[in-house]
């Protein structure tokens, strides 16, 4: 599994299967959480680059007003926040898990190694001890763990990882993002009306707006899967989700519909896609801003504006993707993330606490029986 791919195949697990091991926790410093806050369980040894980003991003948030549980070697945590200043000031606390799922290593060790640090961050979520799980690890152990641990939504058959792109105007959402390889029609409903409660409840749209992603606009064409989803879906317009109808490839960035679904093979590819485009447009502006003198000269007065361009198609602005549709909150991030995405997605998953997002899902599906 690459680092930059949020998950490249499809995980099966048994939801009603428990983690039991006992979870050390020793605090890092007295500094209280923030009162009625539950902390923010952060992979801490997860990823391309172990702790280093790692805490960096939770000492960022901290300082932003977010408790963080840093879970992994208790040793060589506490000798990584050594290296910030002030930090044992900070609502940081350390959860000693000795043991990590490697990026080289197979998904399904989750169900062995209890004490792994995935296990440990989704097993506090479980209990009620963190508001969300956080991890730039392994992506197939994340889904695994918290597929293990926390439970399936009633009336979800698979969960799926929810991202969003850059696109005119702001951002497109865009679900399965690779947690499913092969799916139902009755999948991607599902998945239409998590992500219509996501964006009500994080990003303030009353009334999103769905697109199926096909080959074609007209409603016969497409796959034999998109062709039966578009039918389940145009039968539920008015009823929970706003269907706009099939969308190309293009629409994505378009913002033609604030979301898009489509199987997890099919969303991980347009997910690589977009960022390695990104990539080397970003890369074909710089060489020619620095082909000669007079656009060296231009690029000093645009050099704010790309600036910004770059910030807006930066993956670590978003942090991480949430896995939509299980009982409790999991965000998984890019490997290769640095501290900014681990900040940001820590933010993003206790603001995803605060408005009782699990909650409300779970009052949507239950409305929708």
């Amino acid at each position: 599994m690459t680092a930059e791919a949020p998950l490249t195949a499809q995980t099966q697990v048994t939801a009603q299967t428990q983690v039991t091991a006992q979870t050390q926790v020793t605090a890092q410093a007295p500094a209280p959480k923030a009162a009625g806050r539950l902390p923010v369980a952060l992979d801490a040894v997860g990823g391309d680059h172990g702790a280093a980003p790692n805490v960096d991003g939770a000492v960022q948030a901290a300082r932003s007003g977010v408790s963080v549980l840093l879970v992994g070697d208790r040793v060589k945590l506490h000798a990584e926040l050594g290296k910030h200043e002030g930090s044992s000031r900070l609502p940081i606390e350390v959860v000693d898990a000795p043991d990590v799922i490697g990026m080289e290593e197979h998904a399904s060790d989750v169900r062995s190694r209890t004490g792994a640090s995935i296990n440990v961050c989704t097993r506090l979520v479980k209990e009620g001890r963190a508001a969300a799980a956080v991890s730039m690890g392994h992506s197939g152990a994340t889904m695994a763990s918290a597929l293990l641990t926390l439970g399936r939504i009633r009336g979800v058959d698979r969960p799926a990882i929810l991202t969003h792109l850059p696109a005119q105007g702001g951002f497109t959402t865009l679900l399965d993002a690779g947690a499913n390889a092969d799916v139902k029609a009755a999948y991607l409903a599902q998945w239409a009306r998590l992500a219509t409660v996501y964006l009500r409840v994080l990003e303030d749209r009353e009334d999103p707006t769905v697109g199926l992603l096909s080959i074609g606009e007209e409603d016969h064409k497409g796959s034999a899967l998109v062709v039966e989803a578009h039918g389940l879906l145009r039968a539920l317009h008015g009823q929970g989700i706003n269907f706009y109808g099939n969308v190309e490839g293009r629409d994505i960035f378009r913002s033609t519909t604030d979301i898009v679904v489509t199987d997890g093979f099919t969303g991980n590819v347009v997910l690589k896609l977009a960022e390695g485009e990104a990539k080397v447009l970003l890369g074909w502006v710089k060489e020619a801003l620095n082909s000669n003198v007079k656009s060296k000269l231009g690029g000093l007065l645009v050099r704010d504006s790309l600036r910004g361009l770059a910030e807006r198609m930066d993956p670590s602005t978003y942090g991480a993707s949430i896995l939509i549709g299980v009982r409790g909150l999991a965000f998984i991030g890019h490997g290769s993330a640095d501290a900014r995405a681990v900040k940001n997605a820590v933010l993003r998953a206790a603001r995803a606490h605060e408005a009782n997002l699990v909650q409300r899902l779970e009052a949507a599906f239950q409305a929708s029986t």
